[in-house]
């Protein structure tokens, strides 16, 4: 049964230090306030799942939570490179991470194969491409109807998968409304969800009939914390912040600034943070 508790309880009790972890969401409802909490447990160690890793990764990144990344394209959206990514990879800043790079198609596929419990992910992709020969979880089979050459990866299966959605009944369903992403596969694929949330309601009895709902049984804990995805946007609820990707550009490309802002608005920082974030972007905009 889902359990309703503060966020640092929801994080302590479902991620530790070695863990599997993805965190999605893809342009929208991205689990910031969720992977700020971990920073602040200081958990280390880390494999980080996720397709289009940006900001929040660069920033477990940069606190030295992460061993490993298994992604498909990383990046700032709409501004650039991930300074801190870079920094640990080239110079071992604060520390060397392994990387494991895979195409959107192939990290999706996974994650469908996680979820339905397959061992891996069987699909049409990487030919004549130039990422199996510097990944070793890339492998080709033939079908054994048609003979074709198909690619094949390992199914995706994290320890605890974080995402952020809209809202919640009292019961613990999840209503994820917008673009999707694989936020859905990204849970049901995993041993534990946590999921942030805007809101509570007592139902979803006026909510179109195509909207993806997360049954409570799928889901271990649920926290609400308005705001929880800025700087990215919540469909319905607020924008996405534009100036903070671009100032997180010039914070991450220098390493005592970047200490100074996570500091500032991370390890000193607690999620109700986020409401308030949230409320001077709608200020800005009117």
């Amino acid at each position: 049964m889902t359990k309703f508790m503060p966020l640092a309880d929801a994080v302590s009790a479902n991620i530790k230090s070695g863990d599997t972890a993805a965190f999605e969401g893809f342009t929208h409802l991205i689990p910031h306030a969720a992977a700020h909490e971990v920073i602040r447990q200081e958990i280390r160690d880390l494999t980080l799942v996720r397709m289009t890793p940006d900001v929040v990764y660069d920033q477990m990144i940069g606190q030295g939570c992460v061993r490993k990344l298994v992604f498909s394209y990383a990046g700032n959206p709409g501004v650039g490179l991930l300074r801190r990514l870079r920094d640990a990879v080239e110079n071992g800043w604060p520390n060397k991470i392994e990387l494991e790079e895979h195409s959107h198609a192939a990290m999706a596929n996974a994650y469908e194969a996680g979820a339905a419990g397959l061992p891996m992910a069987v699909f049409r992709g990487y030919l004549g491409a130039g990422l199996p020969s510097v990944n070793p979880n890339i492998k080709s089979v033939t079908c054994p109807f048609t003979g074709e050459e198909l690619a094949a990866i390992p199914a995706l299966r994290p320890d605890v998968t974080f995402i952020h959605a809209q809202k919640a009944t009292r019961r613990g369903d999840i209503l994820v409304e917008g673009i999707i992403g694989i936020q859905k596969e990204a849970v049901l694929a995993a041993k534990r969800a946590v999921v942030t949330v805007e809101e509570v309601v007592d139902d979803f009895d006026d909510i179109h009939p195509n909207a993806t709902i997360l049954p409570y049984w799928a889901v271990d804990a649920v926290s609400v914390v308005p705001g929880g995805a800025h700087p990215s946007y919540a469909h319905g609820y607020y924008d996405r912040d534009n100036s903070a990707y671009l100032e997180w550009d010039k914070i991450a490309a220098d390493r005592e600034l970047f200490a100074q802002w996570m500091k500032e608005n991370v390890l000193d920082a607690k999620p109700e943070d986020f409401a308030g974030r949230v409320s001077n972007l709608r200020k800005a905009h009117v």
